[in-house]
């Protein structure tokens, strides 16, 4: 079992902030997941603030707005809670760069704002925009507007490329980046990583399950709701292919997992599950700020934000890890994001 050690924190990179080192991804609260009753989304927060968690990751368009609501309620409930807000905007309207204009910045902010209770938000990132957008000056000169006038506190991007986050770390006043980062999803080690921590910039690490294939606990004969994108979204068809199992193929995930499990076995500290073990190795990596797991109940809560306590997985796991990925992976996934 794990120890009752502390929670770890580190700064989220030029927004000055203290977080701890595992955060919460709230989509599955919002939608795309299934249904989470409100009852089961306020006590999942609840669980993870108990357990040190003091990062919640949103965005406005998780059950449109519902995840921001469900937050903004549970910030009104605990005034004093200490957690940082990130939320997201830019995916309310068609995702071409000529919809990342100031307009449409104040008009999002704004809504979120409204949703979370609060005047000035915490953080907000940009939502996996076009390309074009991390090149476009003015882009940024907006975003330094809403901080001027207060509507926001700092601003990052959430990529889908890793030369998407090496265009926004080069942005002197890009607080974090938040890219996908797993054991099945290796690439920004090479660049990313390296490259943000010398500029100072955060990282912020979702799908560290590679969407539940992590725990161990699929098989190939696994079903998901119609409702859930593990069931829609396997080839891009609502949205980037690598946010639903990091990209990979089912099968050939629900393999590479066993693998992983094996290794947890032979090489983890006792009692860590392969899922803690999962986010755990993220969050050990240099250059990583937080790692935002989702979670639909109180059991998952607890048990992701218990990866802080895992003690350092050592030469041998990073090794194994890295050995699943070239056999698995890195020929079909390591140069397409």
């Amino acid at each position: 079992m794990l120890d009752d050690a502390p929670m770890p924190t580190r700064t989220l990179g030029r927004t000055g902030r203290t977080v701890s080192a595992i955060g919460l991804g709230t989509w599955q609260l919002g939608g795309d997941w299934g249904d989470v009753p409100e009852a089961d989304a306020h006590a999942v927060l609840d669980a993870s603030a108990a357990a040190g968690v003091t990062l919640f990751d949103t965005a406005d368009v998780y059950g449109d707005g519902r995840s921001e609501r469900l937050i903004g309620a549970w910030l009104a409930a605990n005034p004093d809670s200490g957690v940082t807000v990130a939320t997201k905007m830019g995916r309310r309207e068609a995702q071409v760069p000529a919809n990342y204009v100031l307009s449409n910045f104040r008009t999002w902010t704004e809504r979120s704002r409204r949703n979370l209770g609060v005047q000035t938000l915490d953080l907000v990132q940009l939502h996996c925009p076009p390309t074009a957008v991390f090149e476009d000056d003015a882009v940024y000169d907006a975003l330094d507007t809403l901080v001027a006038e207060g509507a926001i506190a700092a601003y990052g991007v959430s990529v889908e490329e890793t030369s998407q986050a090496l265009a926004a770390i080069a942005r002197p006043h890009v607080a974090s980046v938040q890219i996908i980062l797993n054991a099945f999803r290796l690439k920004p080690l090479d660049e990313v990583l390296p490259a943000a921590e010398a500029a100072g910039v955060g990282i912020l690490a979702r799908v560290p399950l590679a969407s539940g294939l992590l725990s161990g606990r699929y098989d190939e004969r696994t079903e998901f709701g119609a409702d859930d994108h593990r069931s829609y979204n396997r080839h891009g068809e609502a949205f980037d292919q690598g946010e639903t199992f990091s990209g990979v193929d089912y099968e050939a995930g629900v393999a590479a997992a066993r693998r992983f499990s094996a290794l947890v076995a032979a090489e983890g500290p006792e009692g860590v599950t392969p899922a803690q073990a999962a986010i755990a190795w993220v969050a050990q990596l240099p250059g990583v700020t937080s790692v935002i797991p989702g979670a639909r109940s109180v059991a998952q809560a607890r048990s992701n934000a218990g990866a802080g306590a895992v003690p350092a997985l050592g030469e041998a796991f990073d090794a194994g890890v890295r050995a699943i990925y070239d056999d698995s992976f890195r020929g079909a996934l390591h140069e397409r994001w």
